[in-house]
């Protein structure tokens, strides 16, 4: 029986004991701790520590403990000597006199030079699984107790948790490794923080920004005006938040996206993902190429304007004169006032496009309007170019369906997408059908062709600006290629978006979803 004194100091004995496993995180040296406590919970000469391998079955000496190599090599099937049993059966033992016991062998003492008199093992149990066998050997001053298999047993709970902290500790590191390996193979820069900002791994990239030793998202945009500002970045909880930061001098342009992390059922947050990247060379050339562009747009506006207007005056003069009315040269006029018309509208589209990109969001006047008319309206003034294909566009949309958004910037949109379908149109009589219907708090705008249809790998293509499906460009497509990158940038501007589905040989239906009346 033991006195309240042997209870207290068995007591403090473990809470010490559980206070060294719990501080060790690295497995060689918590299994190397695990084999010294277990020894001295119960006063052994020495103790012994086991693993089980599941996969085969077997109790083995983990080599990180650094014993005999021929030691390490014995393996010890499930049920056989004292250990295997412990393991098999769940269930402590002790032996105060093995050579009396028929299941101990002596080749684990030829192996290691030393001389087994007795054994307490205990099971080392983690979910209701035998995860290895402790084993303290030979008590010094007599054999071992009832007294000393409760503590055994206790040491070895605590030996369970301390192993499994320290595995799972060993599976964080090696998935960090691992994702910092990632991490360091993109481009873009990118930092993973916890739910209070520091952060807990980056890239090269991203050290490249803030320096090796930051802890914070703050270095990697110190004197920079963030928008929208840094700590509603760092207090958002949507999923997705993109981000630019700006220096003036010298010119620094980030830009990227704050994701959050949220825990499931306490939906606090835990993390975020910030990724960005330097946009200054990329927006400094894209300012260059947008002004050029504007430069030239202004630049040709004239002289065209001269072209047309003096080449319609010929024509009204020449059909008064008999003898040069429907003769070559008045033929020739009609074709440079045709060919004027078409190069004045493309400058116009380019103009009006380059104006587009300088645009912000908050600019753009936003009312709620009918889209079925906004929809006739984009039909109405294509009908000439519909004529000219033999193309029908027909259009099924209630009348009470409403958008909140500007009217005139939506109408380019549709216009754009359905000139699109006519100029690429392959049959004789093309048929573009549009619709539009309400779809939670979105409408959504189908327009629908039955043409060639986009190939699979022309899918990432189609939104770039300048590109045309026709790359041999062989005339035949008249335009800059700007309609459908000018139709996604404006949705985007009005709060929506464009997308498509489409198969070859049969046609494509591009959807255009904008806000819906009140929301």
């Amino acid at each position: 029986m033991e006195t309240d004194k042997q209870q207290s100091d068995h007591f403090e004995l473990l809470l010490e004991v559980g206070r060294l496993l719990s501080s060790k995180l690295e497995l060689p040296d918590l299994l190397h701790t695990v084999m010294q406590l277990a020894a001295r919970v119960v006063n052994a000469e020495t103790a012994s520590l086991l693993l089980v391998d599941h996969e085969a079955k077997e109790l083995y000496f983990d080599v990180a403990l650094g014993l005999d190599p021929e030691l390490s090599k014995i393996r010890l099937k499930m049920g056989e000597g004292i250990a295997g049993t412990v393991a098999a059966n769940e269930m402590p033992e002790i032996i105060n006199d093995v050579n009396k016991d028929p299941r101990w062998s002596s080749k684990v003492d030829k192996e290691g030079a030393f001389v087994t008199r007795s054994i307490l093992a205990a099971p080392i149990i983690l979910r209701g699984k035998c995860i290895g066998v402790v084993e303290a050997i030979n008590r010094i001053g007599g054999g071992f107790s009832e007294v000393d298999l409760r503590i055994f047993e206790a040491f070895a709970s605590q030996a369970a948790v301390a192993i499994e902290n320290a595995r799972l500790f060993a599976s964080l590191v090696e998935e960090k490794t691992k994702l910092g390996t990632l991490l360091d193979k993109m481009r873009d820069a990118a930092i993973l923080t916890d739910g209070k900002g520091d952060i807990v791994i980056s890239n090269n990239a991203a050290r490249n920004f803030m320096g090796e030793n930051a802890t914070r998202i703050e270095a990697a945009v110190k004197g920079m005006v963030v928008t929208p500002p840094l700590d509603e970045i760092l207090n958002s909880r949507e999923a997705l938040l993109p981000f630019e930061a700006r220096r003036e001098d010298p010119m620094l342009i980030l830009a990227g996206s704050a994701s959050t992390m949220l825990d499931e059922k306490s939906k606090e947050v835990t993390g975020r993902v910030i990724v960005f990247r330097d946009e200054t060379d990329e927006r400094r050339e894209e300012g260059l190429k947008r002004n050029f562009l504007s430069l030239i747009s202004h630049k040709l506006k004239t002289p065209l304007a001269s072209i047309t207007g003096y080449s319609q005056l010929l024509i009204d003069d020449f059909k008064t004169r008999d003898d040069l009315k429907g003769g070559f040269q008045g033929n020739a006029l009609k074709t440079v006032l045709q060919q004027g018309q078409k190069l004045t509208g493309l400058v116009e589209k380019l103009l009006n496009y380059t104006i587009l990109e300088d645009l912000q969001a908050t600019e753009i006047t936003r009312v709620e309007f009918k889209i079925g008319e906004c929809l006739a309206q984009a039909i109405e003034s294509l009908k000439h170019i519909a004529a000219n294909k033999n193309a029908t566009a027909i259009l099924d949309c209630p009348n009470n369906i409403e958008v909140l958004g500007d009217p005139a910037l939506a109408r380019d949109v549709f216009k754009n997408i359905i000139e699109n379908a006519i100029k690429f149109a392959t049959s004789n009589a093309p048929k573009i059908d549009v619709s539009a219907r309400l779809v939670d708090e979105t409408v959504e705008i189908h327009i629908k062709d039955d043409g060639p249809g986009i190939a699979p790998e022309e899918r990432d293509r189609v939104f770039r600006k300048f590109y045309q499906i026709d790359a041999s460009f062989t005339g035949q497509i008249e335009g800059w290629g700007l309609g459908l990158s000018f139709a996604r940038e404006v949705a985007e501007k009005l709060g929506g978006s464009v997308r498509f589905e489409s198969q070859v040989g049969k046609g494509c239906d591009f959807v255009v979803a904008l806000p819906a009346k009140g929301k």
